[in-house]
């Protein structure tokens, strides 16, 4: 395996032990293998506009002014400076959730692969000088940062996010929350924020649906954009189970004993149909959506999904 896609690896990550190192670890190997970072900023204002001249791309031309002068110019946009980032993890029961725990290589739960990518999104983002907070949730916001672009506010990220990841938690089941309400939490996410911020949410958005569409629904009325990057373990995707099993609800629903052939076909459809639900509602308001597997790199998805965010808020732009 190439050293760039080695650093992005589940496997490799899982051996190292510090929060920190996995993080540049991760930006290393996304750096390495696109040559430049996938992160340029996620907004584009609008600069100025410029003469047309022969062999310029006319997406960007001006109609608007061209009917009122009857003269062809471009519009000019440049990156926006010190965008405001709120990473919002979710550290809700549901998120504690690993399968086969012992026996595989890895071993993350959803909240240590959810951990990773906020720490390695707010270093790609400080590295553009954009402020970044972090906000961990479940029922309600337990711990938040405010929003700063300095390297010793990125080290106290990381060291809330190690407080409660990879195993550092004496007492699990109080460490890592109950059950979820975006709704309510989004509510007091927005409350804090003095002006738009972008808001990336990681999540395996076990919620209620109506939670999930009033929760962004709040962000679209206030203008803000959001990122949903929905993270899965192979297990809630495949279902595997052979073998008569306890099932245990990890936010209080209590435990069943009961063979999985007997509900894996009912499971299947309800959970692909919860996923499709909660892309329609991303979709409904333009928001972008990623769905991550615990079993995958970091780094190849990240960079993707960033690379087609940009060049979403680029065609965006180049329509005002």
């Amino acid at each position: 395996m190439p050293v760039a896609e080695s650093y992005l690896d589940p496997q490799t990550l899982a051996s190292v032990g510090s929060l920190q190192l996995r993080a540049r670890m991760i930006v290393e190997g996304i750096m390495n293998g696109q040559h430049r970072s996938p992160y340029q900023g996620f907004s584009i204002e609008f600069a100025q506009h410029r003469q047309y001249a022969p062999g310029d791309d006319i997406r960007h031309l001006d109609w608007k002014v061209f009917g009122r002068t009857d003269k062809l110019y471009l519009k000019q946009y440049q990156q926006e400076t010190n965008l405001e980032m709120v990473i919002a993890l979710d550290r809700s029961g549901s998120m504690n959730f690993s399968s086969d725990p012992g026996k595989t290589k890895t071993n993350w739960r959803k909240y240590d692969y959810g951990a990773a990518l906020a720490v390695a999104l707010s270093y790609l983002a400080l590295q553009q000088q954009d402020r970044v907070g972090l906000q961990l949730f479940d029922e309600h916001v337990r711990d938040a940062t405010r929003q700063s672009n300095t390297h010793e506010h990125w080290r106290s990220i990381v060291e809330i996010l190690s407080h409660q990841a990879f195993g550092n938690t004496t007492e699990p089941d109080e460490a890592i929350g109950h059950g979820t309400d975006l709704n309510r939490v989004f509510e007091e996410i927005l409350a804090r924020q003095q002006q738009r911020s972008l808001i990336v949410l990681i999540s395996d958005l076990f919620d209620d649906l109506d939670m999930l569409q009033q929760a962004l629904a709040k962000a679209a009325h206030r203008r803000f954009d959001v990122i949903v990057l929905q993270i899965l373990d192979p297990a809630e995707i495949t279902f595997p189970y052979r073998s008569m099993a306890d099932f245990v609800g990890l936010e209080g629903q209590g435990k069943i004993t009961v063979h999985p052939t007997a509900i894996r076909k009912a499971y299947l459809e309800a959970f692909n149909e919860h996923l499709t639900q909660v892309q329609n509602i991303t979709r409904k308001f333009r928001f972008d959506y990623l769905k991550m597997n615990t079993a995958q790199p970091l780094g190849p998805a990240l960079s993707h999904f960033l690379a087609r965010r940009n060049a979403s808020v680029a065609r965006q732009a180049a329509r005002r």
